[in-house]
């Protein structure tokens, strides 16, 4: 235990600094107007120590605990020695390429005095509503430079000991939109930033600043043991995943090599494709958070996320790249383009290492909300008020199947714990608009011995409008080919995105689902801005969850539940499942099941029977040495082979790549389920078992791009 602090007193020190965090959390989403704040919960609040360190992450999108801490650092480096940082002052920061994320994610920071003393820093953010770019509400798909992309600030004081700097407050309305809200989004910072700070002063008069800061400096002390312990519980190895950013001219690729090592963990996005001309880069303090916003809760989810956990891992981003671009290159869609990539595969990445690991196995999951296909619409109000509007419905997320229970259907965000969606009514009060309809997506979710959550789909169309039109800016810019909710050992991936646009649509019908909405004419708009006219509707429908383990596998009455529930149509359970319903009586016909599944494994083996289908994974001897979810090594020394955990089938001498020695079969999109695109440009590649025809893996790839090989070196003692 740190200094002289007893054990009971570090607990209550430690439990009082997260109410600290969550108590700001409420005061900012009291005070802002703002649906994306105040509903969808994107936001962040965070303590840091004098020196920067992140001492409690606190509630919000992950990402931003490490970025603000980046903002702390250089607000200390910049203000320091002159004219210095005095009590009360707050300081504003949101340069992409200093420490935010994208100009419209505003941090505040906001040092604490003790006695005349620097004794740490409350650091918070919002996504404010406009930030003055080339397009509304700060994501802008036609900047081409930073420079198109709004009001961007390295640090400048906004309240100055206590006092509100109106040149600096004033200066930053005239540049945006909607000055309104976005006033009313930096009030929203410093009411939160207040009430950290007189939390914080609370417990420097109650135990003492000296025992607060050693209960700190403890607390990132005791993260940094948990994590390197947990790290020296999962074998040593390699892993690899790889996604695809998909552009009309164009595919590009982000990959990811994850190396542990003892305890230490290496990120490596060195084969990553280089920097483009739109706003979809992202900055190397972007990929530095992203990649802990899927860390922080699958492999330290019952740690205190602060510095502790940072010091045992290295990122490799090559200067240039989509991860780590040179400014002036446009980084306005980071949080929804490229860092949506990252967490994605950092996800994988952990879940396919934590799949080696019994102890840590149920940590593995399928990619969740993959795609983040955020939407903002902006318009004139029946009042002649001009209004800029963030949707919510990115945020209903879905849930990726894990190695014990199906993902959670519109399940939110795994990097952002408490993201929800706004009710509809909210919107509509918000914005001058009318959703047709928002429901849940049958079959959207990826197959899997569980299921991928679903995901859901809306339409709208202005309404009570000046004008009665709208802008819509649209991001989807991928998942609309290239399937982005990627499962987890032998899962498949989720359905793709859709953004459509029906011109002169039949809204006076009161369509209920894309099936029934019609239009004189559709377009599908990738990443853009267009004008939704006064009988056009606009159509969203996002992408379900990753699924966990083989579709075969799954429990035939879990396949009937869904089928009679919507979330599975009677087709995909047939023909993915292998289950056959006799939906009359609401049952499983169990042999025309074991029959349909025997045609399914036969087919994956190209006609032949599965020789070891008689085998059950009970009778198979389970070792510690643990692959994954249906592979493991057996034997030993030289004799020592990859064996399937289901039949056991011998596939492969120990040190040779498993991939090489299973039959391959390569698949349209559309072997998932329908709502998957085949274009001819991606596919699956599964990866069956010889003995029992058991799905192994499925790797997603562009054209002839090769297999991705994981490797283990050793487990622990």
């Amino acid at each position: 235990m740190a200094g002289d602090v007893d054990p009971f007193t570090f607990e209550i020190i430690r439990h009082k600094l997260f109410r600290v965090t969550e108590e700001a959390a409420i005061a900012l989403e009291s005070v802002s107007g703002t649906p994306i704040t105040a509903e969808g919960h994107d936001l962040m609040v965070s303590v840091y120590r004098a020196d920067g360190g992140l001492m409690v992450g606190g509630t919000g999108f992950l990402q931003h605990m490490t970025s603000a801490s980046q903002a702390v650092k250089h607000i200390l480096a910049d203000f320091s020695a002159d004219p210095g940082i005095f009590e009360d002052d707050i300081y504003l920061l949101n340069a992409p390429y200093t420490g935010a994320l994208h100009a419209p994610d505003v941090y505040l920071i906001s040092p604490i005095h003790w006695k005349g003393k620097l004794a740490g820093f409350v650091g918070d953010f919002v996504h404010v509503t406009d930030i003055g770019g080339i397009d509304p509400g700060g994501f802008c798909p036609r900047a081409t430079s930073s420079y198109h992309e709004g009001f961007a600030s390295k640090g400048l004081k906004l309240v100055e000991r206590g006092k509100l700097r109106k040149d600096v407050f004033e200066t930053i309305l005239n540049v945006v939109r909607d000055p309104g809200m976005v006033g009313l989004d930096l009030k929203s910072l410093m009411a939160a930033s207040h009430v950290a700070k007189q939390r914080m002063l609370k417990l420097y008069h109650d135990y003492g600043y000296e025992t607060v800061d050693a209960v700190g400096e403890e607390l990132i002390a005791q993260s940094e043991r948990l994590i390197r312990q947990r790290l020296l519980e999962i074998p040593d190895g390699t892993w690899r995943a790889r996604q695809y950013y998909e552009q009309p001219e164009t595919i590009f690729r982000v990959e990811l090599v994850a190396t542990k090592e003892g305890d230490t963990l290496t990120f490596d996005f060195t084969d990553t494709s280089e920097q483009v001309s739109y706003g979809i880069n992202c900055s190397y303090w972007a990929t530095w958070g992203a990649v802990f916003a899927s860390l922080f809760p699958v492999l330290a989810h019952d740690m205190v996320w602060n510095d502790g956990i940072f010091k045992c891992v290295k990122m490799i981003a090559p200067e240039g790249t989509l991860v780590n671009a040179r400014r002036p290159a446009p980084v306005s869609m980071a949080t929804i383009g490229t860092v949506q990539l990252v967490r994605n595969l950092a996800l994988i990445v952990l879940s396919k290492m934590l799949g080696a690991c019994e102890k840590h196995r149920d940590r593995a999951s399928g990619v969740w909300a993959p795609t983040n296909m955020h939407y903002h619409l902006a318009g004139v109000s029946a009042e002649g008020e001009y209004l800029a509007h963030h949707g919510t419905d990115t945020f209903a997320g879905c849930g990726g199947a894990r190695a014990f229970k199906d993902g959670v259907d519109v399940g939110g965000f795994l990097h952002a714990p408490a993201s929800r969606s706004a009710n509809a009514e909210r919107h509509e009060m918000s914005f001058p608009h009318r959703y047709l309809y928002r429901r849940l997506v049958p079959d959207s979710g990826g197959p899997g011995r569980y299921r991928g959550g679903v995901c859901h789909e809306f339409a709208v169309i202005p309404h009570d409008s000046a004008a009665n039109k709208f802008t819509a800016v649209l991001m989807p810019g991928r998942g609309t080919e290239a399937p982005m909710s990627q499962g987890i050992f032998g899962g498949y991936p989720g359905c793709n995105t859709a953004s459509i646009q029906f011109r002169n649509g039949n809204a006076a019908e009161s369509p209920y689902d894309l099936a029934s909405t019609r239009g004189e004419r559709e377009e599908r708009l990738g990443m853009g801005v267009t004008e939704i006219g006064e009988t056009d509707i606009q159509y969203i429908r996002y992408d379900g969850g990753g699924g966990y383990g083989d579709p075969l596998d799954r429990d035939p009455e879990l396949v009937l539940k869904d089928v009679l529930w919507g979330l599975v149509t009677e087709g995909p359970a047939r023909d993915i499942y292998g289950v056959v319903l006799d939906l009359g009586s609401k049952r499983v016909d169990d042999e025309a099941t074991d029959a349909r599944r025997a045609v399914l494994r036969a087919e994956r083996l190209g006609g032949r029977a599965p020789r070891n289908d008689g085998r059950s994974r009970a009778e198979i001897p389970r070792t510690r040495f643990r692959i994954s979810e249906y592979l493991q090594l057996a034997g030993s020394g030289d004799e020592a082979f990859v064996q399937c955990t289901w039949c056991g089938e011998q596939l492969c001498p120990a040190g040779a790549n498993w991939k090489d020695h299973v039959v391959v079969r390569r698949s349209p999109p559309s072997t998932a389920g329908p709502l998957r695109v085949d274009s001819g440009k991606f596919f699956l590649v599964e990866f069956f078992c010889p003995g029992c025809a058991t799905t192994l893996e499925v790797d997603i790839v562009y054209r002839d791009d090769p297999p991705l090989y994981d490797r283990i070196v050793r487990w622990p003692e």
